[in-house]
């Protein structure tokens, strides 16, 4: 019997060894491993110089913005004082001072304002304020709210929109103007006195000559009529010269009527017709004003213009073709009535005399009439221009405000 063989691995083949770690490296590692090396560095250089800029930059903008901050501030605190002390001159001027939006409604008004305004507010429409508070006055420009005038201005904002709306009380300027008016009139009739004592003698001394006729018992009856006849007459002068002095001198308060041009236009040819009536002249009207309305005393106005007329047609007197014109055209906010003639004219001496206290070129004259239309007309806030040459006839512009309707 065999005794078996012991297992013996079996030969195997010789692999090759695998190299000893010497530290060797090739030529073209040792160069990409150096050059990575270089642009590392060369990156992390530039890294830290950006690094540092920004850094730099952040501290610059930082101070800019620090610097900026610092100056808005300041312009805010400024406008803060600026707009803290305007709305303290705002609150303490005696002036009504409303500013309004695009769409008319108060925005911002002061104290005065709404003391003016009955309370006003903001919020409130401004042409519900003007329509129910404000009522227009004598002359352009100015309302009433009950016994308080107030002027009145309304002035664009410009590029901002919205308007502001400036009230002045002018009650005690329209006072004072009143007194000196008076006081005018008062020193007007101490220049009077002895002019209206020349004035009076000469037709009282005639009265009194042909009230003595009159007591001779032998005057014929004929006689003593026409002599009681030219007696009244130069009565009468006397009496219209003292009624024209005292007119003048008192003057009329100023009233509230409203009409239009063309109805006062009408009433002064119709009041001319009949004086027209006994002469040879003619009137003719031309009125381009349409609907615009006068406020003021009618009456007064009627006996200003009428004297007017009466003057022209005393012009006319004995011309073949007498003319007399009478018109009227608007002028913005201005109304100007003209009274033309084709009388002989006058000379500028003339011309510049005829609105004084009793002068007159008429033997039977006061020399008060001009002199008393000037007065109404200027007490209605126009006043009277004249225009004159010899033989080039004579024209009378009278302009006064009118109301926007």
């Amino acid at each position: 019997m065999q005794t078996p063989a012991p297992n013996v691995p079996a030969p195997v083949s010789a692999a090759p060894a695998a190299p000893a770690a010497t530290g060797y490296m090739a030529p073209e590692e040792a160069v990409r491993l150096a050059e990575a090396f270089r642009m590392f560095s060369r990156a992390s250089e530039e890294l830290s110089g950006a690094y540092s800029e920004l850094q730099g930059q952040m501290a610059r903008l930082t101070g800019e913005l620090e610097a900026a901050n610092g100056a808005l501030r300041q312009q805010y605190l400024e406008k803060a004082a600026l707009t803290e002390r305007l709305s303290t001159l705002l609150d303490a001027l005696p002036a009504g001072v409303v500013v309004l939006d695009d769409a008319g409604s108060v925005v911002q008004i002061n104290p005065a304002a709404e003391d003016f305004l009955h309370a006003a507010k903001v919020g409130d429409s401004w042409m519900a304020i003007y329509g129910d508070t404000l009522v227009p006055g004598e002359t352009p420009g100015e309302f009433m709210v009950g016994k308080r005038h107030l002027a009145v201005d309304v002035t664009p904002l410009g590029a901002s929109g919205g308007r502001i709306v400036l009230l002045h009380d002018i009650t005690e300027a329209q006072e004072l103007k009143g007194h000196a008016e008076r006081t005018q009139r008062l020193a007007a009739m101490g220049e009077m006195a002895a002019q209206l004592a020349h004035q009076l003698r000469t037709p009282l001394a005639a009265a009194l000559l042909y009230a003595g006729n009159l007591e001779n018992p032998e005057l014929p009856a004929a006689s003593r009529g026409a002599i009681a006849h030219k007696t009244v007459a130069r009565l009468k002068h006397i009496e219209r010269l003292i009624q024209d002095m005292l007119l003048f001198a008192r003057g009329e308060a100023l009233g509230q009527d409203r009409f239009t041009v063309a109805d006062l236009l009408a009433e002064l040819a119709q009041n001319f017709e009949p004086l027209l009536a006994r002469t040879g002249s003619r009137l003719v009207v031309d009125d381009e004003t349409g609907d615009v309305r006068l406020t003021g005393t009618r009456k007064s106005l009627v006996s200003a213009l009428t004297s007017l007329l009466e003057n022209a047609l005393q012009a006319v007197d004995g011309i073949a073709d007498g003319r007399i014109e009478l018109a009227a055209r608007r002028d913005d906010s201005l109304v100007l009535i003209a009274v033309r003639d084709n009388g002989p004219g006058m000379d500028k001496a003339t011309a510049a005399r005829l609105f004084e206290p009793f002068f007159t070129t008429r033997s039977d004259g006061t020399g008060l009439g001009l002199a008393i239309a000037h007065g109404v007309v200027r007490a209605h806030g126009g006043s009277i221009d004249v225009v004159s040459s010899p033989g080039g006839g004579a024209e009378f512009t009278v302009t006064l405000p009118c109301r926007k309707n």
